[in-house]
């Protein structure tokens, strides 16, 4: 498809590109200048040309492109070799201060402990359980760096043991393409089954007679899990039976398997509808009906207790509620009962149920409470978190029958730790903390929360930390601003040990929790999305100038950094106050919204139509175009700029950032920094492995600090 359009050349047009192979020491001083091809496409009466549409390759095997991202990465290894040492004391640092033998706390279910741990040197994860007690000998049932060991990339998806304990299922992906395959292993003799089910998205779900799993299917061109098979251990893909069908485009598929693992689900999530269809774990062969009816507006989630549904609804509660309803009359929602009623101001997030308590996670003006309720004396305890700016959230639990409750804390100046309280007492110990190798001391560190006025009078909270030796609030220090702000998504002020790299050569973080996100409930949601999606833009240019005002930093020295649908909000604010900042790092950029919005092809488009519009509708349409980074880009300065990108993301496809690349490149009046590397092994998620990231971000790290002058 890409040839016949590239063929199509214009006269006039600029001759080829700058490839890696013609590239020479003089030509790589030189950014690649991309060709123009214009391609018109006209909706609702309104034109545009694409000049760069041709660069849209599905196959990821066009030459031309891949040469031109080769170019480009060149480019960017000779334009930033001068901080290469940077680059690698930066990397070294930060892989220094983690433990290279580390593990997780165990837990135990059906007897045996169950734990995952890290050796030396390797990128990958050893999973390992130990029976009846952390005494007896380690049985390592799978170990995650032998399968990646040929692979540039490697992905382990779903990790499921049978009820009986016997039996392994997991899933890999070596192509970053998110389409997973599916293996079996015989844990008594360590011989592999011959099942394998492709195309899968990784999800792996047991049924109690340990010979039947469920598993979601994919389309391989939208990369949409729509399909529920049911496999029997021991045949072939092919006589795999389809229990459910998402036709409606707009849902994503999961499954999983309740707590007590009596029931096995099938979940439906659309941006403004959830539920669940439900079979018994023990008659595998039935056919799955839904718990409640999945209604446009309601979204429910739900878990089991004995003969009890708890269930976490916005029926009637747009910050959710907690009800429970007898199993046998679910579907009727006029039996729901009133567990945890809804609250104006209070967010309600989720829960465990044990058999003598009940534990709920909420929040409330941006903070985290984990409150206990004694269902014997219904008696109430909140949790103490002493931090001004946090992160708490349940850990693994895996039974009801305990007492004591499992959860991990982080804060910007605390490593994660997984803490144990005692519900009856609410004597907690610490069973792990990250471990920080080298030089650190939590009490070199500052965190503070606070809250600025966007310019509609909206209080948007800012989480901040910097190091008090290196900070003077005088307006002099360089400020590191990241936010997301879509999907509502909340991005936690937790602990980062790469992070200190930054704190440690004087800059502050800033983390805006900015509308779009669910920081303060649906309503901070609903007030980032479809035609209210400007706020997320404005509240994180209205955060920049509050930060810079109040002198926590210099108006010199600030740089902004957003992923995904983060690098929309970065491309956003580029176009519309790129006077605010000396860089950017936009890194896998959703920035082409209106041309991929307006194809149903790509992955994971229809999905999205509540989130963003449908540019099929002409108001949408007008709205998404109005702020569409790559329809924005305009003839005017822009800050010094690096966008990263994977070849094989199924997210964000590659050409959104390649083609928003060569339209800065065209249009820019500066003379600044733009610079675009790809991973031409990697996808959405970038390099695999728990070391190779960093050296993306010692990357993005040197090039900021070249700009203020940090040289080591």
């Amino acid at each position: 498809m890409i040839a016949s359009i590239a063929s199509l050349f214009i006269s006039g047009c600029s001759p080829s590109n700058q490839t890696a192979d013609n590239m020479t020491s003089e030509t790589v001083k030189s950014a690649p200048i991309a060709k123009k091809i214009p391609f018109k496409m006209e909706q609702h009466g309104h034109q545009r040309i694409d000049d760069y549409y041709w660069m849209r390759d599905d196959s990821r095997e066009d030459k031309e492109i891949l040469a031109h991202l080769e170019a480009e990465n060149k480019f960017v290894d000779a334009q930033m070799a001068h901080t290469q040492a940077l680059q690698d004391t930066l990397f070294e640092e930060m892989t220094g201060r983690l433990k290279k033998d580390d593990a997780s706390v165990p837990y135990q279910r059906r007897g045996y402990w169950w734990y995952t741990r890290y050796e030396g040197d390797n990128e990958y994860a050893i999973y390992a359980r130990k029976k009846t007690s952390l005494e007896n000998k380690e049985d390592v049932f799978l170990d995650a760096n032998v399968l990646a060991k040929e692979h540039e990339y490697f992905s382990l998806g779903g990790v499921s043991v049978s009820t009986n304990n016997n039996i392994l299922a997991y899933s890999t992906d070596t192509e970053s393409r998110r389409l997973y395959v599916i293996e079996f292993k015989d844990l008594a003799t360590g011989k592999m089954y011959e099942d394998k089910l492709v195309n899968t998205s990784g999800s792996i779900v047991w049924a109690n007679d340990n010979q039947t799993v469920f598993y979601i299917k994919k389309d391989v061109q939208t990369l949409l899990g729509y399909q529920v098979y049911r496999h029997t251990l021991g045949t072939s893909q092919d006589k795999d039976e389809l229990v459910y069908q998402e036709d409606d485009t707009t849902f994503y598929t999961g499954i999983g398997k309740t707590r007590d693992s009596q029931t096995i689900y099938i979940y439906h999530d659309s941006t403004l509808a959830a539920g669940a269809s439900v079979i018994s774990a023990e008659t595998p062969n039935a056919e799955f009906t839904p718990l409640a009816p999945i209604t446009s507006g309601h979204e429910y989630d739900f878990d089991q207790h004995n003969d009890w549904y708890y269930i976490r609804t916005n029926l009637d509660a747009k910050n959710f509620k907690l009800v429970k309803v007898s199993r046998s009359e679910s579907s009727d929602t006029s039996k729901w009962q009133d567990v945890i009623p809804h609250r104006a101001n209070v967010y309600f997030e989720d829960f465990i149920v044990f058999n003598n308590h009940l534990v709920v996670e909420e929040s409330e003006n941006g903070n985290t409470n984990i409150r206990v309720i004694n269902l014997k004396t219904n008696k109430e305890t909140s949790l103490p978190f002493n931090d001004a700016a946090y992160v708490a959230t349940f850990d693994t639990n895996p039974t009801a029958d305990s007492d004591k409750l499992r959860y991990y804390y982080s804060s910007l100046t605390t490593p994660g730790s997984v803490i144990e309280v005692d519900l009856n007492t609410f004597e907690s110990t610490t069973l792990k903390q990250d471990e920080v190798l080298g030089d650190f001391d939590p009490n070199w560190y500052q965190s503070e929360r606070i809250f600025v006025t966007a310019r509609d009078g909206k209080k948007v909270p800012v989480s901040l930390v910097y190091r008090k030796d290196k900070f003077k609030k005088d307006g002099t220090n360089p400020l590191y601003q990241y936010a997301y702000g879509s999907y509502g998504a909340t991005i936690d002020p937790y602990f980062s040990a790469s992070r200190l790299s930054l704190l440690d050569r004087g800059f502050v973080y800033a983390l805006a929790h900015i509308r779009g996100g669910q920081m303060l409930g649906r309503t901070w949601y609903e007030d980032g999305k479809m035609f209210n999606k400007m706020n997320t833009f404005t509240d994180f240019i209205d955060v920049t100038k509050a930060l810079t005002e109040q002198k926590y930093a210099a108006k010199d020295k600030v740089f902004a950094v957003g992923g995904s649908a983060g690098g929309l909000l970065m491309g956003g604010i580029m176009n519309m106050a790129p006077e605010l900042y000396l860089g950017v790092g936009a890194h896998v950029p959703f920035v082409d919204v209106v041309t991929t919005m307006s194809d149903p092809s790509i992955p994971l488009t229809t999905n999205e139509y509540d989130e963003w519009g449908n540019p099929a509708n002409k108001d949408s349409y007008e709205y998404m175009l109005s702020y569409s980074p790559y329809d924005q880009v305009k003839a005017q300065d822009y800050p010094n700029t690096l966008v990263t990108t994977g070849l094989h993301d199924s997210q964000v496809q590659y050409f959104e950032p390649m083609k928003w690349v060569a339209k800065l490149r065209d249009m820019k009046t500066d003379s600044n920094k733009l610079y675009f590397q790809t991973n031409m092994d990697a996808g959405h998620g970038g390099a695999s492995g728990r070391f190779r990231r960093y050296k993306e971000l010692a990357l993005e790290y040197a090039f900021f600090m070249d700009l203020v002058g940090i040289n080591k």
